[in-house]
């Protein structure tokens, strides 16, 4: 049974695969929107967060990571509240403040995400002040190196964004490039431990109560990683797969295909895991792993051969 949090000015809005989980916590000196979703989202953004706000503005703006499923719909939301404010982590502020989508993850996942400005950054230790509660900034790092938490004492709430699902935590982006950063992903499952929370809302998935559960499966999960590394490595594959095929619902296999072998982290991938093969092999056992899990469908039409997601 899902669990139900119930608190004062916290409005929690689970979305499906594309766009991370928003929350939406209001007072009556400010309204502050966590996260944002994905760009192909944009539109059902901004109509839940009007629908919520009941005509009041949106002030402020949090990403807990720059992934394109968390901060997408920054750019719509700027435009559709010109007097927004929006805080970033700090790793990434130079990059967003040019916009380089290569030092961003758009460019090495082949995502999508508008530009966007930022006014401020989230500084772990600080506090901000949302729905009346205090909320302590802390760094989670592993998933992606400058990702953010937040966590309210009084009721121990975590809000968690994708370094603790009640299944495990997102991929670990960094060892997608041979980065090294397992022991970062077993850090911040630590930190989490360490903090007891009653409550975890992960940028995926629903709210959950079951912390020491989803803590163990995280760890049986990157304990799988470490132990082998191209088991992660496929993975990360697949979900970016996975991810484009979300996006596209159905496309020509040969023009999925060449996208792919151009995507930088799947070239990276494929040259440290299977050089022996050559990149269209490779490509074609992951899509038939997809479509053994019933994730993708295979559609002959007119001669060609496409995807379809599933």
């Amino acid at each position: 049974m899902q669990s139900i949090l119930k608190i004062p000015g916290l409005q929690f809005f689970e979305r499906g695969w594309l766009s991370a989980n928003n929350i939406l916590l209001t007072d009556a000196n400010s309204a502050t929107l966590i996260d944002s979703g994905y760009v192909t989202h944009q539109d059902q953004t901004v109509a839940l967060i009007a629908h919520a706000l009941n005509g009041r503005q949106l002030d402020r703006l949090v990403n807990t990571h720059l992934h394109s499923d968390h901060c997408g719909g920054n750019a719509v939301l700027q435009s559709q509240y010109p007097d927004l404010k929006t805080f970033i982590p700090p790793g990434e502020a130079p990059a967003v403040a040019v916009w380089n989508e290569s030092a961003l993850s758009y460019e090495p996942t082949g995502q999508l995400c508008p530009r966007f400005k930022f006014d401020g950054l989230l500084q772990a230790g600080q506090i901000l002040q949302l729905a009346n509660l205090d909320w302590q900034v802390m760094a989670a790092p592993g998933h992606d190196p400058h990702s953010v938490i937040l966590f309210e004492a009084s009721h121990k709430i975590l809000i968690s964004a994708d370094a603790l699902w009640a299944n495990g935590f997102g991929v670990v982006f960094p060892e997608l490039e041979g980065i090294s950063a397992f022991q970062e992903v077993a850090d911040t499952l630590d930190l989490i431990e360490s903090l007891q929370p009653e409550w975890v809302i992960p940028g995926h998935g629903a709210i959950f109560q079951d912390v020491d559960l989803a803590l163990s499966n995280a760890r049986k999960k990157l304990d799988g990683f470490v132990r082998n590394s191209e088991k992660h490595a496929r993975y990360g594959a697949k979900v970016l797969l996975k991810y484009k095929l979300l996006e596209l619902n159905q496309v020509q296999k040969s023009d999925f295909m060449t996208w792919a072998a151009n995507i930088r982290y799947i070239q990276a991938l494929h040259s440290m895991h299977a050089p022996h093969l050559q990149v269209d092999e490779w490509l074609d056992e992951l899509l038939l792993d997809l479509e053994r899990s019933k994730a993708l469908a295979f559609k002959d039409v007119s001669q060609e051969k496409w995807l379809v997601n599933l």
